[in-house]
């Protein structure tokens, strides 16, 4: 979601920078960067080791009440071609499942205020067994979906998100934001998804298993 769907990690930053400073710390750029796709509980345990006194369920609550406020008074940023291929999705009747490590709360938020029905599962940060980069909320997602992870694609802006992604078995798309992902796995790198459809993702599917099977003939 954060990233992918909507452009709100700036918001997750500008509530975090305020957070640890008000305990007397600093919190740089590159510290915000190394948290995006990462589950929020391990982020929290690292505000504490930055100089947050609170407990790791009290910095998430914080955390997300921030950026539900900013989104209240900004609105929701959707990504460029985000919402589009989503509907496009739809319409073409094809199983859409959210996956996210921001909590559910937040993640209802944000799929609320899209105008149609746009996804048929959601595994938020407080759902899954095991945050992303372990495999296990994609895997959740397959389940409540229905399909096997092989029958999947995934689209992820973050290192860590693609990892979860790749180690459930889906077929992986990158597209960049805030971070490089180059290493990270992804089976292809999109700059955007502005223009994509569903038949690019069916196209990118199978030439993704065409090549795995071409390379388990060899």
């Amino acid at each position: 979601m954060d990233g992918t769907l909507v452009d709100t990690e700036p918001y997750w930053m500008a509530a975090e920078t305020p957070l640890v400073e008000s305990f007397g710390g600093t919190w740089s750029h590159e510290q915000a960067l190394a948290l995006v796709g990462l589950g929020l509980e391990d982020s929290a345990r690292i505000f504490q080791e930055a100089g947050v006194r609170m407990s790791v369920d009290a910095i998430i609550d914080h955390l997300t009440d921030e950026v539900m406020r900013q989104l209240a008074v900004t609105g929701v940023p959707f990504r460029p071609g985000a919402r589009e291929l989503l509907a496009d999705l739809r319409e073409a009747g094809i199983k859409t499942g959210l996956v996210t490590m921001s909590m559910r709360r937040m993640a209802t938020t944000v799929v609320d205020l899209i105008d149609f029905a746009a996804f048929d599962a959601i595994v938020a940060g407080d759902d899954a067994t095991r945050p992303k980069p372990f495999p296990d909320p994609y895997l959740q997602a397959c389940e409540a979906l229905g399909v096997d992870p092989a029958e999947t694609v995934a689209i992820e802006d973050s290192p860590n998100g693609l990892r979860s992604a790749v180690a459930s078995g889906a077929a992986v798309i990158g597209v960049p934001l805030m971070l490089s992902l180059e290493g990270a796995g992804a089976h292809a790198v999109w700059p955007t998804l502005d223009g994509r459809t569903a038949d690019d993702l069916a196209a990118f599917h199978t030439a993704h298993h065409a090549g795995l099977a071409a390379e388990a003939a060899r």
